[in-house]
């Protein structure tokens, strides 16, 4: 049986910074009151021209610069992301002919803020059952199109970046040893962006009542993150056959300071095995443990036989965690050269849709 290895690595983030005593100049608060109660002093705003596609597509080609792997060779894309650009198609799809992925089955995974995790284990899953030899797994979000800004208790927490990982299929030991994945749709209302869907499509009334923008029970949510982010990483460590004492790194989902220092209350592990930089970043739901890891890698803190643990929550309500053995990248095939990838992919695509239009004024003729 295969392993799954986590073997490239990438983030995205758009330039413009909003501090937090730029939110003081739109809702009554302060920079002190904000990073009190989150550990947030700043976050990353997509600009006019960045989507969660465009994010994603540079954070993939990242990571696939450093697995040495070709776009072509990918046999899976899996997004997760609660901000899509459309409810179809799938966002995925978007970044597979922007990056040319012409093997690449894609698809949307949508988890909330869980989503990287539950599409990690995915994408692992199908390399160890060999279905797949590699895979594409992307958390890209531009939730600031989606906050209230008149919300003193949601604008002050999120941003906007994506993350990408490439898993490859290796016979060695090591990768994604377990993964749990939970949810409790009674709680469905604590987290929640109801407009949109079909319930309630977009009218002159869902947009007065606000109900295309983000809408949050914090207390709700924070009683709910603060019992999961232990109960399932201990779950995880269970089925992998770990202690707590083998994990160098815990990645956790990056919403607030303090859930993160209850989890590791309810741990009983240090401050210090836990990878935080919400400080700079916010809340990018599925981008942030990706973003994290990234940041932690770039930094030197991993190194080959670490344990790690990734662990979420987020609306649904949703939660898991999953557990792997860090080994690096592959000694890649290729060199990978993201402009000119780019610039093919861009032809490919156009090429296509020119036989698209050929083939429809053929039908048309013959109709």
């Amino acid at each position: 049986m295969p392993y799954a290895h986590i073997t490239g690595w990438g983030m995205s983030v758009p330039e413009p910074v909003l501090t937090n005593d730029d939110i003081s100049k739109m809702v009554e608060t302060n920079d002190e009151w904000i990073r009190e109660r989150t550990g947030i002093r700043e976050r990353r705003i997509a600009r006019a021209s960045d989507f969660p596609s465009t994010l994603a597509v540079e954070a993939s080609f990242k990571a696939l610069e450093v697995a040495g792997l070709a776009p072509g060779e990918l046999d899976l894309i899996i997004c997760s992301t609660s901000t899509p650009e459309y409810l179809f198609p799938a966002t995925a799809c978007l970044i597979q002919d922007q990056l040319g992925a012409t093997k690449a089955g894609a698809f949307d995974l949508l988890a909330a803020c869980t989503g990287f995790i539950f599409a990690m284990n995915m994408a692992a899953q199908s390399i160890r059952s060999g279905a797949i030899k590699n895979a594409l797994v992307i958390g890209t979000e531009t939730l600031s199109r989606f906050v209230n800004w008149q919300d003193r208790g949601t604008c002050i927490l999120f941003g906007d970046g994506a993350g990408a990982f490439v898993l490859q299929a290796r016979d060695i030991p090591g990768g994604v040893l377990s993964a749990v994945m939970h949810s409790d749709g009674s709680g469905g209302d604590l987290l929640s962006l109801p407009g949109g869907g079909s319930r309630y499509p977009a009218t002159e009334a869902t947009v007065r009542e606000g109900k295309h923008l983000i809408q949050m029970d914090g207390k709700g949510v924070f009683r709910f993150a603060t019992k999961v982010m232990a109960s399932a990483t201990e779950e995880a460590l269970q089925l992998a056959g770990l202690k707590k004492e083998d994990i160098r790194w815990i990645v956790p989902h990056q919403a607030n300071s303090r859930i993160i220092e209850a989890a590791a209350r309810g741990l009983k592990l240090p401050m210090e095995r836990f990878i935080v930089n919400l400080e700079r970043f916010g809340n990018t739901s599925t981008a942030s443990i990706p973003i994290a890891t990234v940041e932690a890698i770039e930094k030197g803190r991993f190194a080959p036989g670490d344990k790690i643990v990734f662990v979420g929550f987020g609306g649904g309500l949703t939660w898991g965690a999953l557990v792997a053995e860090w080994t690096g990248p592959s000694a890649g095939p290729h060199k990978i050269h993201p402009r000119r990838q780019r610039l093919w992919a861009r032809i490919r695509s156009i090429f296509h849709r020119l036989e698209r239009f050929l083939e429809g004024v053929i039908w048309g003729r013959r109709a």
